[in-house]
């Protein structure tokens, strides 16, 4: 009975590794079949004329530098913006709320809104900044849609990093006299400026692979302006101009190489964000 129930459970034990290892062939699988596609059909079709160059329908030329400037414009102003709005939420949640169960509807709250689809973003964005605030389709509009989508990231990344804040570090500040304020500039945020830092690239790479929300809010326009004229102008992000580009125009040439050099920055960000959050613990440890 014992060498049964021992050869059924060996069966059972390599039957779940065999699933297992499926499963993670699979996954693997799709995920090179992915990039390797995109970039075989892509990467050929990047040129300097295509990455220097705006859109002429006179001539014909085809340019994405717009994109790639409204792209940095929209990144810069999303994160001045939700950064300090999401550490400092972080920072309140977890070092300064008494009522803890304000606190609890505060998170729960947030993590409703990590779990809103894009294109309602989108929708209340064109409503309420567009229409309502009177500032028309604009990179700026799609700038405080694109915080209102990463707030829940940063303030949740920071508060986790928070968290990892051994106590005893506050109470030996404390007992050496700091203030409130003091122990949370001087020991607790150094302390978890590794989790900060990473929270923060990877909303990055939320902003840069975000379209839904900004053909609402931002725009199709293909053209160049300064930064501050930038926001207050329409304009096309790499994202947007990717479906521009495929759906509207037929030029899949151009889609794939837009798809390729976003797969390109996407793993340079999670790259930045694994090397960052190394290199904030090494220098924690010392």
């Amino acid at each position: 009975m014992e060498e049964r129930i021992s050869t059924k459970r060996r069966v059972r034990i390599a039957l779940l590794w065999v699933l297992m290892g499926l499963a993670a062939a699979t996954t693997c699988a799709l995920v090179l079949f992915l990039a390797v596609y995109v970039m075989a059909k892509g990467v050929p079709e990047i040129t300097w004329t295509l990455l220097s160059t705006r859109p002429s329908y006179l001539t014909g030329n085809i340019g994405i530098l717009p994109d790639i400037l409204n792209t940095v414009y929209i990144i810069i102003a999303a994160l001045v913006l939700v950064i300090p709005l999401g550490a400092g939420a972080a920072v309140y949640l977890t070092e300064y709320a008494k009522n803890r169960k304000l606190a609890a509807v505060i998170e729960y709250a947030a993590e409703t809104l990590s779990g809103i689809p894009s294109i309602i973003y989108g929708l209340v964005g064109m409503l309420f900044f567009c229409s309502f605030l009177d500032m028309q389709t604009s990179l700026l509009a799609g700038a405080l849609t694109l915080v209102i989508m990463n707030l829940p990231t940063v303030m949740r990344t920071t508060q986790e990093s928070l968290k990892t804040v051994p106590q005893s570090y506050r109470d030996g500040a404390f007992g050496l006299g700091a203030g409130k304020w003091r122990v949370i500039r001087t020991v607790v945020l150094p302390g978890c400026v590794d989790g900060i830092v990473t929270g923060c690239i990877l909303s990055v790479g939320r902003i840069l692979g975000e379209s839904a929300a900004l053909l609402f809010t931002a725009g199709f326009a293909h053209t160049v302006h300064g930064f501050f004229e930038g926001l207050s102008n329409s304009g096309a992000t790499l994202t947007v101009a990717l479906y521009f580009y495929a759906k509207e125009e037929g030029e899949f040439g151009v889609a794939f190489a837009i798809a390729a050099i976003l797969m390109i920055l996407t793993l340079v960000i999670q790259l930045a964000a694994m090397l960052a959050g190394r290199y904030f613990k090494r220098r924690r440890g010392r």
